[in-house]
């Protein structure tokens, strides 16, 4: 397919890169540097001729050197023909690929933006419109977006006229410092058809933070446009996205194949929108809202060693209000919670809601048996708790007021929920429960998400729970936390 080809090639050719206005010093030294190496190759070779002539040197037969960012097979790829051998003396190397700066530091997020292709190499192209153009336009309106946003940015191209290699593009963004890559481009079929449209997002999936960056980008620009969303995809050869040691992403805003989409990214209406959603993404990602994971009525040995794996695999810290006979049961379980950075609070001894809240004093007693095995076991003089059935249910009607009262004079801190997955509830499904995290978030600043982590079906959908929120920041309970209380 076509757009196959375009990916590829755009792997393996050249594209531009443009410095920042206090970059442009070196720029210009860079430029009078190559055309001085140019000229001492012109006069080596007129040197070189004369002395052939006198019989002098022999010359060596070179194999033409690929670009930098280009591989042997680009006739396959591209369908030229290329001199495979000239004669001639060895090229000049010339080192384009600039050192880190080590002393190099932001005082803001700072940016690379990366408008793909550029100079000779076009990108695909329909009744005249050039991706690299389309990429120029939409960069320059996302820099100027994020800049007022209050970010730093860096283009790497400032123009359609100059070659830069894959290779120089990385060590760009490398040396710089950067905190995120984000490369703009377009996309093609190899069919002319209108219904082969809209926006999808790359990343490389070994790049921590990477999926979340393109999870943010992809969206804000879906939702800004109303583009067909054809969702984010990860891609384990794209160079500049497997290249770079920072969270990068390539997005494709539109099928210059298809007469819609085409119609639309040539606006600069359109165009302004779609940086706008881009911006919005990166916003969101270096200012996230906050989603408190907690989990109730743990530990159990396969479940809760489930759900730990997966947070652990994720890098997150979560809360787990735990059951203290389950405490005792399963030690091991307890222990690794505490021992993986997790914050453990008391849910209660026995889940019996009858016998729990049938007065103060058996809730009080319930609750210190709880407490006693957490520290028994754990270590842990936990201060944070969750009522069984929340702190406003159908059996604390008459007590649950001073149980209150009792348990934060005593120093205890209870926290509600704001959001949950509806676990609890008999058959459920995984794809169900997220749909209920999803939608009873409504799009808080502060979450605090409830879940079970005995439940099967609960371990069978949190990675997929979490990936549906990039816009949160997942972390633990702890005392300094205001609680959401009912």
């Amino acid at each position: 397919m076509e757009r196959e080809y375009e990916r590829r090639r755009m792997e393996r050719n050249h594209a531009g890169r443009v410095l920042t206005q206090r970059e442009r010093l070196d720029r210009r030294r860079r430029k009078r540097r190559r055309r001085i190496q140019k000229r001492m190759t012109m006069l080596l070779t007129v040197v070189c001729t004369v002395l052939l002539g006198l019989g002098g040197v022999h010359f060596v037969k070179a194999n033409v050197l690929p670009a930098s960012g280009e591989t042997a097979d680009m006739d396959e790829i591209q369908g030229e023909s290329r001199p495979q051998e000239i004669l001639g003396p060895v090229p000049l190397a010339q080192n384009e690929i600039l050192e880190r700066e080590d002393n190099l530091q932001h005082e803001k997020p700072f940016i690379i933006i990366d408008p793909g292709h550029g100079g000779t190499d076009t990108g695909c192209s329909r009744e005249g419109v050039m991706e690299s153009e389309i990429n120029m336009q939409i960069a320059n309106r996302l820099a100027g977006k994020l800049e007022g946003l209050g970010f730093e940015t860096l283009l790497l191209r400032e123009d359609n006229t100059t070659d830069v290699s894959l290779d120089e593009r990385v060590a760009r963004a490398e040396a710089e410092k950067a905190d995120i890559f984000v490369s703009i481009h377009q996309n093609a079929y190899d069919e002319d058809v209108d219904e082969v449209k809209g926006i999808e997002t790359w990343y490389y999936g070994e790049s921590e933070g990477s999926r979340r960056l393109a999870e943010l980008v992809h969206q804000g620009a879906v939702e800004k446009t109303g583009a067909v969303d054809r969702g984010i995809q990860n891609d384990q050869e794209l160079y500049v996205l497997k290249n770079t040691s920072i969270p990068a992403c390539l997005i494709e805003t539109a099928f210059l194949s298809s007469r819609s989409d085409r119609n639309d990214i040539v606006s600069g209406e359109y165009q302004d929108l779609v940086a706008e959603g881009i911006a919005q993404g990166i916003n969101t990602y270096f200012n996230p809202r906050t989603m408190y994971l907690t989990f109730d009525d743990g530990p159990s040995a396969e479940n809760t060693t489930a759900v730990l794996d997966i947070l652990k695999e994720r890098n997150i810290r979560a809360t787990f209000f735990v059951v203290g006979e389950n405490v005792r049961k399963h030690p091991d379980v307890a222990k690794r919670i505490v021992e993986e950075g997790h914050t453990i609070g008391i849910h209660c001894y026995s889940h019996d809601y009858k016998q729990l809240y049938k007065s103060v004093d058996s809730y009080l007693e319930d609750f210190q048996k709880a407490y006693d095995a957490v520290y028994e076991i754990t270590g842990v003089e936990a201060k944070l708790f969750r009522f069984p059935g929340g702190s406003v249910n159908a059996y604390n009607k008459d007590v649950g007021t001073e149980i209150i009262r009792k348990m934060t004079d005593s120093g205890y801190i209870y926290f509600d929920w704001n959001a949950s997955l509806e676990d609890a509830v008999k058959q459920s499904t995984p794809e169900a429960l997220v749909q209920n995290a999803v939608t009873s978030t409504f799009g808080r600043k502060k979450v605090v998400m409830l879940a079970h982590d005995v439940i099967y079906n609960t371990t069978q959908c949190l990675g997929e729970l979490i990936d549906s929120f990039p816009e949160y920041e997942m972390k633990p309970l702890t005392e300094e936390v205001e609680p959401i209380q009912f």
